[in-house]
């Protein structure tokens, strides 16, 4: 990479996405529950860890940006390394798309990087306020899984350190071992310093976008199998609805758009939800009327148009700090997949029980996995329906309900989100993902989650 180029990437490009700071200067996950006390260690340069570690005690956990819904990203008590200002692009090469890049800097800053040249990310996920470290931990997925996997499929190396000073470059045929087990590991193996990143050559910052209206689950999965063949699919899903009117939706689909169109960077967002809402503002008849609005905004059942990657990929990205729209009690989000052969069947059931809980979620997203495998051994994606869906935190009505889906899901085959998730029991996950105590031998002992404890008992090394 030339100098100047050089000196371009290692830009610091601060975006205040409202993810880690809370009120009272501690560190926060999205959904803003549960709320720990933490003592933040900054990490600037690689060679700050482990040495830092040396002086620490109550445990370690690095983190990122927090963008993690639950207590996959807390440390109650504990202490957090937050990675952020590790940002710099290592090396870049034009032929390839390879991006090698520590692992703090964000899918924000590597687009800004990547796009002027020609190339995006392999897999994205909703938001791009995410650490290259936090995407391979949790192994996120996006809408183009039924093609391309999870991200982690797209990572051919990474630098690992562990808490014994021990440095060790993984990949699928070195350290294979921690290659697969810190793939979806949950920041529980060590820190990644740095990984390699494998970009995707485009022409354009557009998207040839076409949105169809459904009504219900059959026209859902028709329109799942007539777009195998494009990229990006996804689904806005009304889950309030009743009647003639359960599972209607939104389905959207596009592929990067062969037109050629300038490549700029995308502007830093203006908008700020400026407060913490009330309580009451997310209601079931409030969240009704929007879903309403929302089926109905597009006039035609299709819409076929040209649209900028960013309201594709990132539609609540431009307005910052959005989750203080759920109020100070904060949100929980709810992501199950269940294999094909019951997903029909436990999508319509647990979509049946939300709308009778009459708790609302006006961010519901439906969507088909793939059969990509991924490299990491507790990866959450697998063939079938996922379902994600957001609620405001009322105690006495979302745990419980919370639990009762979880069972549900359980029982027809599926597992759950750690990344996303704030309220899963120790007995759900170990049935979830039983591969957990092959990722415990590989744990760090001096790492550990306020998740990783409260769902297996697992204590670190102090």
């Amino acid at each position: 990479m030339p100098p100047a180029e050089a000196h371009e990437a290692q830009k610091r490009l601060r975006y205040d996405s409202g993810n880690s700071a809370s009120a009272s200067g501690g560190f926060e996950s999205w959904g803003r529950y549960p709320t720990y006390a933490a003592n933040i260690v900054p990490l600037h340069w690689q060679s700050d860890f482990p040495a830092v570690a040396q002086n620490l005690h109550n445990g370690i956990l690095p983190v990122g940006l927090g963008r993690s819904y639950g207590d996959v990203c807390l440390l109650k008590d504990g202490n957090l390394l937050a990675t952020p200002a590790m940002d710099r692009i290592l090396a870049f090469d034009r032929d390839t798309g390879l991006l090698t890049a520590e692992a703090g800097i964000s899918l924000a800053q590597i687009l800004d990087f990547a796009v002027p040249r020609g190339f995006f990310l392999p897999v994205t996920p909703g938001t791009k306020y995410v650490t290259l470290g936090g995407a391979i931990a949790n192994d996120i997925h996006g809408k183009n899984h039924h093609v391309a996997g999870t991200f982690g499929r797209h990572v051919p190396e990474f630098e690992l350190v562990r808490s014994d000073g021990s440095v060790l470059r993984c990949s699928s045929s070195t350290n294979q071992d921690l290659y697969s087990m810190t793939i979806g590991g949950l920041g529980l193996t060590g820190l990644i310093r740095w990984a390699t990143l494998q970009l995707k050559p485009i022409v354009s910052r557009l998207i040839d976008y076409e949105g169809i209206q459904f009504h219900g689950i059959d026209e859902f999965l028709a329109l799942t199998e007539a777009s195998k063949e494009i990229e990006y699919t996804v689904s806005w899903v009304d889950c309030t609805s009743t009647g003639k009117n359960f599972c209607r939706g939104v389905f959207m689909q596009g592929d990067h758009s062969t037109r050629r169109a300038p490549l700029k960077p995308s502007p830093e967002p203006k908008l700020v939800f400026p407060f913490d809402a009330p309580g009451f503002a997310l209601n079931h008849l409030s969240v009704a009327a929007f879903n309403t609005l929302f089926f109905h905004k597009q006039m035609k059942k299709s819409v076929v148009t040209l649209q900028d990657y960013e309201p594709f990929f990132y539609p609540l990205d431009k307005v910052l700090h959005w989750n203080r729209m759920y109020g100070k009690s904060g949100l929980l989000q709810f992501q199950y997949v269940i294999p094909w052969n019951n997903a029909r069947a436990g999508t319509v059931a647990i979509l049946t029980e939300v709308a009778k809980s009459g708790l609302a979620s006006f961010l519901a997203v439906l969507k088909a996995f793939g059969d990509v495998p991924s490299p990491g051994v507790m990866s959450f994606p697998r063939p079938g329906i996922t379902l994600a869906l957001d609620f405001p935190i009322k105690p006495d009505k979302s745990f419980p309900l919370f639990e009762r889906l979880a069972d549900m899901t359980r029982e027809f085959g599926g597992r759950l989100y750690p990344a996303k998730d704030a309220a899963m029991t120790a007995a759900q996950f170990q049935a979830f993902y039983p591969q957990w105590e092959q990722l415990a031998r590989f744990r760090d002992p001096m790492i550990t989650s306020s998740f990783w404890e409260r769902v297996t008992g697992d204590q670190p090394s102090l």
